[in-house]
């Protein structure tokens, strides 16, 4: 979130999806340790330990319970993707607190053959096509004025309902949205005393990824490629609004080149930045002194409820489990300019502050997408098991946008 009056008082989060050799990370990262063995090589692990043993502290489990719920939840992902390449069809799936996934099927039958294949299968009353279409009619009443004091909307499959969450309703846009979700009856549920969020952005001294010059910084995502071959850097699209030079040690290392955010503007928050000649983004998420980086092998979306970890410059290594995707936000500008509505996040508990911004999500050694933003005052005091919450842009729908091919390990 740059203010252009005051771009230089911001500070965007900085994620370390780790820079290359010529760009090593500061004393705060870990050192960039060896890459893992290739994907080709048969004897590597499934999981690599960094990632079971941040996993296994965020639950209170062993390491053996841990690997046990990422090998279930995997499995029961494939299952599900074989049933929907063979043309069965469902009304979205979600992990519950026990890692166990739960398919929304369309009719009695397809419950029945959704529990042959050993998935756990239920009828709902609305399912997520339902639901989908109740948050964009609540999308399009806040295209006309970003309601204030109204800080999210989303889909909660589990719950089979819409969930709006108020942190005040005394703005005239607020009382209109809130009238327009209370047409739908019970499919929506109101929760009140919500903290106002913000994309990850706060007044801070300092540098990490620095933008045009200025103390303003974002954590570098995840690299990727388009057809020519040509390098881009994957991030947060309030991180490179206005396309600046971005810098690492008073280097320009890239460019902004295209974004989606826009302040005051309803937004998707993604953006891309052109990697300059002799630079490049390493393959790994750095786990910030949780010993190795964490190896990335594709960017296939975890299932809401999927256990998944963050790498961020403020608030460093932190896990959780995913929430809702379609979400949509108002954020407030932390410089006093204009609310933005952003749509199309994701939310997870994974806890995160300012200058977590276009920091990197991983589930397994699956990339899911960039820190976006979060509540204003929350502050993660308790290592890899903070308690939060927080927004990101899913990984797979900037890609898919931008025509581009992430890079894997």
């Amino acid at each position: 979130m740059r203010n252009s009056r005051n771009s230089s008082k911001y500070r965007f989060a900085f994620v370390v999806a780790a820079l290359s050799a010529s760009m090593v990370m500061g004393t705060q990262a870990t050192a960039q340790a060896q890459d893992a063995a290739p994907v080709g090589d048969s004897s590597a692990p499934l999981y690599q330990p960094e990632m079971v043993r941040a996993l296994a502290a965020s639950l209170g489990v062993d390491e053996k319970a841990a690997t046990e719920r990422l090998d279930r939840q995997d499995a029961q992902q494939k299952r599900l993707a074989e049933l929907r390449k063979g043309g069965l069809s469902d009304g979205g799936a979600f992990f519950d607190a026990s890692g166990d996934l739960t398919v929304n099927a369309e009719n009695r039958v397809d419950v029945a053959r959704f529990e042959r294949a050993g998935l756990e299968a239920r009828l709902p009353a609305r399912g997520e096509d339902t639901l989908d279409r109740i948050k964009a009619q609540l999308d399009a009443s806040a295209a006309k004025s970003a309601p204030a004091g109204v800080v999210a909307w989303s889909v909660d499959l589990a719950a089979d309902r819409v969930v709006v969450k108020v942190n005040s309703d005394r703005s005239a846009p607020a009382k209109a949205f809130l009238a327009a979700a209370a047409k739908h009856g019970s499919a929506v549920e109101i929760v009140r005393g919500e903290e106002k969020v913000a994309p990850q952005a706060a007044i801070y001294p300092g540098s990490k990824m620095t933008i045009n010059n200025t103390t303003g910084w974002c954590s570098v995502g995840y690299g990727a490629r388009d057809r020519s071959g040509n390098q881009y850097l994957v991030t947060a699209g309030h991180c490179v609004a206005n396309l600046p030079t971005l810098r690492y040690d008073g280097t320009a290392f890239a460019k902004g080149t295209k974004t989606r955010y826009a302040l005051g503007t309803r937004s998707v928050d993604m953006g891309i930045a052109s990697i300059n000649s002799g630079h490049s983004i390493t393959t790994s998420v750095g786990t910030w002194g949780n010993t190795n980086p964490i190896a990335v092998r594709g960017s296939s979306r975890a299932a809401s409820g999927a256990s998944l970890c963050k790498s961020g410059a403020t608030t460093g290594w932190t896990c959780g489990t995913v929430g809702s995707y379609n979400v949509s936000v108002t954020y407030v500008d932390l410089n006093g300019g204009p609310d933005t509505v952003v749509t199309g996040l994701a939310t997870s508990s994974v806890c995160t502050e300012g200058g977590d911004s276009g920091g990197a999500y991983i589930s397994g050694n699956q990339a899911q997408g960039m820190t976006s933003g979060g509540p204003t005052n929350q502050r993660c005091t308790g290592g890899v098991n903070s308690r939060g919450s927080s927004y990101f842009q899913p990984l797979d729908d900037t890609l898919a946008h931008y025509g581009l091919t992430l890079n894997t390990n």
